[in-house]
C-alpha cells in the first residue's frame, strides 16, 4: 500500500501542483508539438523514481510516464470546450488506473524479471534509429547532384511524405530480411514501382523517373546491408 500512495501523490504533484495554468494552455494550443508536454511527462517520470527512490524501479516508472504522454496527447486531440469537464475525470480515471495496475503487478502479483542482454538493447536502438533519419540524409546528400527541379510539380505532394515513406521502406526491409522473408523484399520494391508509375509517366521527365530510381535502390540496398550487418553482429554477441 505504501507504493501505491507513493504513486498517487507523485501523479498529484506532477498534474497539479508542478503545472502550471500557462503550460495547460501551451500544450492545448501545440499539442503534441508542445515542449511543455514532454516536460510534464518528464517530472512525473522524475517524481516518481524521486518517491519510490528505488532505481530498479526506473522500468515501472518509464510505462508511468509513457502511459501519462500517450493518454495526455489524446486528450488533447479530443478535447472541445463542450467536452472538457468529461475528458478532464477521464483523464484522471486513466492516469490512476495505470497506477492501479503498476501497483498491483509490482507488489500484489510481480511479474517475472526477464533478463535483458544491454548489447542486444544497444543494437536493436542503433540499427533502428540508422534507419530512420541518418540514411535519410546521408541518401538525400548523395543523389543531391542529380536533384531534378521539381517544385511546381511536387505541390499537390503531402509535406515530408517522400521522407517518411523512406523510414518505412527501410524498416520493412530490414523486417523482411532478419525474418528470413527475401521474397517480400521484391513484393515491396514492385508495389511501390506499381505506385510510382503513373506519377513518372504523368511527369514525362526522363530526369525525375531516374532520381527515383537511384533514391529507390539505394534506399533498398541501404537497408539490406544494415539488416545483414546487423544478422553479423547478433551472432558476435
Amino acid at each position: 500500500m505504501t507504493l501505491l500512495l507513493k504513486l498517487m501523490l507523485a501523479h498529484l504533484l506532477g498534474d497539479f501542483l508542478f503545472q502550471s495554468n500557462k503550460w495547460v494552455k501551451a500544450k492545448e494550443i501545440g499539442k503534441i508539438r508542445a515542449y511543455q508536454l514532454y516536460l510534464h511527462v518528464f517530472i512525473h517520470f522524475a517524481l516518481t523514481m524521486l518517491l519510490t527512490w528505488d532505481w530498479s524501479f526506473w522500468p515501472w516508472a518509464t510505462a508511468i510516464g509513457s502511459s501519462h504522454l500517450l493518454i495526455d496527447s489524446i486528450k488533447l486531440y479530443l478535447q472541445q470546450q463542450k467536452h472538457k469537464r468529461i475528458l478532464f475525470f477521464a483523464d484522471q480515471f486513466l492516469h490512476i488506473l495505470v497506477l492501479l495496475i503498476v501497483w498491483y503487478f509490482h507488489e500484489i502479483h510481480p511479474l517475472p524479471i526477464i533478463s535483458i542482454n544491454p548489447n542486444y538493447l544497444l543494437l536493436w536502438t542503433t540499427t533502428l534509429l540508422l534507419l530512420t533519419k541518418p540514411l535519410s540524409i546521408a541518401i538525400k546528400i548523395f543523389i543531391s547532384k542529380w536533384t531534378p527541379n521539381t517544385e511546381d510539380k511536387e505541390n499537390d505532394s503531402l509535406e515530408d511524405a517522400g521522407q517518411y515513406i523512406g523510414y518505412l521502406e527501410r524498416l520493412l526491409v530490414f523486417t523482411f530480411i532478419i525474418t528470413n522473408h527475401w521474397e517480400a523484399v521484391g513484393f515491396l520494391i514492385t508495389a511501390k514501382s506499381v505506385f510510382r508509375f503513373g506519377d513518372l509517366k504523368a511527369s514525362k521527365e526522363r530526369k525525375l523517373t531516374e532520381y527515383v530510381l537511384i533514391g529507390t535502390l539505394i534506399s533498398f540496398g541501404s537497408a539490406i546491408c544494415v539488416a545483414l550487418l546487423f544478422q553479423f553482429i547478433l551472432h558476435l554477441i
